[in-house]
């Protein structure tokens, strides 16, 4: 894992510009805490940052390479890890290409020398990298089919600026944290649009994508994506196809130079990537579990959470004799405002569910004090069918997105927003707008009943819209402590396989995930293969809601606090003194925690402008 920053310049000589190097080389330290490089000519400057994960003696960037003569010709900042980078490598030097080390980084240059853009086709893993080609002068970007890896661009009054983060493209001086009325809908709707940043001016490569700026100007074009297809192979065979695939991607993953870990919730998924990397490892793996600390005394079941996670975790952690460790969270952590500042600084946008990504910020940092790699569950739910709104009947017919449902009503992360602000941007409009687009999109063989087709579709919405969310926090959040998370479920060769199996056979026993679960019942504990889909906990503990309700009377009172000048004061005033915390009024907890972001996001110098 690892972070890039860079310009492209057809009139300023950046090589006459070391100030612009300074100031970006400390934007993503956080990323790449092991390493710093520099490469600039008159039109491109680049500024990668690593974060050594494997042949920590070689893979120095910017990686690049040279002409018969000495002279350079191909320039790459690279992020990610691709798995197969062994067989490429292989394929390569009986093309003629020599390596000087071991690392994925020289094999992705040389595959680009081969192959040119067409090399993101070849690879097969997480990443997101740049490529300036020297004699066309002409810059790629590349991001992994899934976006696993960030990667945002921004085009400037003489080129463009690229990099990991929003963040990096501010070190430039060239763009500014400014966020108008479409930044403000993409923050605060949870209707993620491909390609969209919150930011003016600023774009995100979709998954999926190469982009190709250069003296013609910007051009945009896909890679990758689900192709439909009939599914011709029976039951007991696409369980053994799901285990095998399973069992290679593992085994590619383990693969670091640095001390690697897997986390652990208790559940199908992560139990499943535990398993699996045990039997590769050999010995004692580590793994780690997070859970509220009110939750061990005072956990009462919900709509979404059947059971607490650390009773299953225990059983799942012994099962596979790891080196356990849990991480207790307790009110006080969740409300800490410098934990809440870092999140929302990582993440450079307010996100869903405060709870939520404080606690994993905070697994990141005990993660990071044992190990440089972690495994995580991320992405079964999506391609497999874990989420309840795959199951229930009122969210499969909800004409809107299914994580909305009926809850959308309830404005999750708006809720306090002036009520003139959200009718003039038109929060409603913007999500039917989006979810019309997203069905568009669709790729179907044409020969779905109803049924199947809408199934198909809520697969697809999932894959391409909430995974989204949830990548982005698990990379924010992990790159936040310098920790690599990798995702097993989201290796493209086991998603375009799963992804045309008729939903019959992945429901096949009535439950949600019935395929994975038979792919891997031989692994698991059968109280832990047996258990409910339980989502990330929510916590439970009043205390919270009432220390949320306190933080939102302090930023009321700040006069100069430039939050409220986006808030309503009446339903702030619901959400400080109605007994039922402003639910009556339709805020949610999640639009207090939304507020409070907001407010640590605008103190930050974040500048709204509507």
């Amino acid at each position: 894992m690892c972070g890039i920053v860079g310009l492209v310049s057809f009139t300023t000589d950046l090589a006459q510009r070391p100030e612009l190097g300074a100031a970006m080389r400390g934007a993503l330290a956080l990323r790449g805490p092991d390493a710093v490089g520099e490469w600039s000519s008159p039109r491109a400057r680049f500024v990668p940052r690593r974060l050594a994960v494997v042949d920590l003696e070689g893979g120095h960037q910017p990686a690049v390479a040279t002409d018969a003569e000495g002279r350079e010709t191909v320039v790459l900042g690279y992020t990610g890890e691709v798995f197969n980078f062994v067989e490429l490598r292989e394929e390569l030097r009986r093309r003629g290409h020599e390596f000087r080390d071991r690392s994925d980084t020289e094999v992705v240059l040389r595959a680009y020398q081969e192959w040119g853009a067409g090399c993101a086709e070849r690879l097969r893993g997480m990443f997101a990298f740049a490529v300036w080609d020297v004699r066309r002068e002409e810059l790629l970007l590349v991001r992994d089919r899934f976006g696993i890896y960030p990667l945002y661009y921004a085009e400037t009054p003489d080129g463009l600026a690229f990099g990991s983060e929003p963040k990096a493209l501010f070190t430039t001086g060239l763009i500014a944290p400014v966020v108008d009325g479409a930044g403000l809908l993409e923050a605060l709707s949870f209707t993620p649009t491909p390609g969209a940043a919150v930011f003016r001016g600023m774009r995100e490569v979709v998954p999926g994508e190469l982009v190709r700026y250069g003296r013609g100007g910007l051009h945009r074009a896909r890679y990758w994506q689900f192709t439909p297809a009939r599914h011709t192979d029976d039951l007991p065979t696409t369980e053994r196809r799901v285990r095998a695939l399973l069992e290679d991607i593992v085994d590619r993953q383990v693969a670091a130079d640095v001390p690697i870990s897997s986390m652990l919730s208790g559940g199908l998924d992560s139990s499943a990537v535990c398993a699996l990397a045990r039997q590769v490892v050999g010995g004692p793996l580590r793994t780690f579990s997070m859970e509220f600390a009110y939750h061990l005394d005072h956990f009462r079941p919900d709509e979404v959470h059947d059971s607490a996670d650390a009773p299953y975790v225990a059983r799942m952690a012994a099962h596979l004799g790891s080196e356990h460790r849990e991480l207790l969270v307790d009110q006080a952590q969740l409300t800490d405002p410098e934990a809440q500042a870092e999140v929302v600084r990582a993440m450079d946008r307010p996100a869903a569910g405060l709870d939520m990504y404080v606690s994993l910020y905070r697994l990141s940092q005990e993660v990071r004090r044992h190990s440089t790699v972690t495994l995580t569950g991320d992405g079964s739910d999506e391609l497999f069918g874990g989420y309840v709104w795959f199951h229930d009947p009122f969210y499969v017919r909800a004409e809107t997105f299914p994580w909305l449902g009926a809850s959308h009503r309830m404005e999750f992360l708006s809720g306090l927003l002036d009520r003139r602000l959200y009718a003039a941007l038109d929060f409603p409009g913007h999500e039917r707008a989006r979810y019309r687009e997203a069905l568009a999109e669709v790729p179907l063989t044409g020969e779905e009943g109803p049924a199947e087709r809408r199934m198909r579709e809520l697969t697809y919405l999932n894959m391409t819209r909430y995974l989204r969310v949830v990548l982005d926090r698990k990379d924010r959040l992990g790159m936040a402590a310098s920790v690599e998370g990798r995702v097993p479920f989201c290796d493209h060769e086991l998603a375009e396989y799963v992804y045309n199996v008729p939903w019959a056979m992945k429901v096949a026993d009535g439950r949600e995930k019935s395929l994975l679960r038979a792919a891997v019942r031989d692994l698991l504990p059968t109280a832990v293969l047996e258990r409910k889909k339980s989502p990330y906990p929510t916590v439970q503990d009043p205390a919270y809601r009432v220390a949320l309700r306190e933080q939102l009377r302090a930023i009321r009172a700040e006069k100069d606090a430039p939050v409220n000048e986006l808030l309503d004061a009446g339903r702030v005033e619901a959400a400080l003194e109605d007994p039922t915390f402003g639910l009556r009024a339709g805020v949610t907890r999640m639009s207090v925690e939304a507020a409070i972001q907001l407010h640590h996001w605008l103190s930050s110098g974040v500048t709204v402008a509507l």
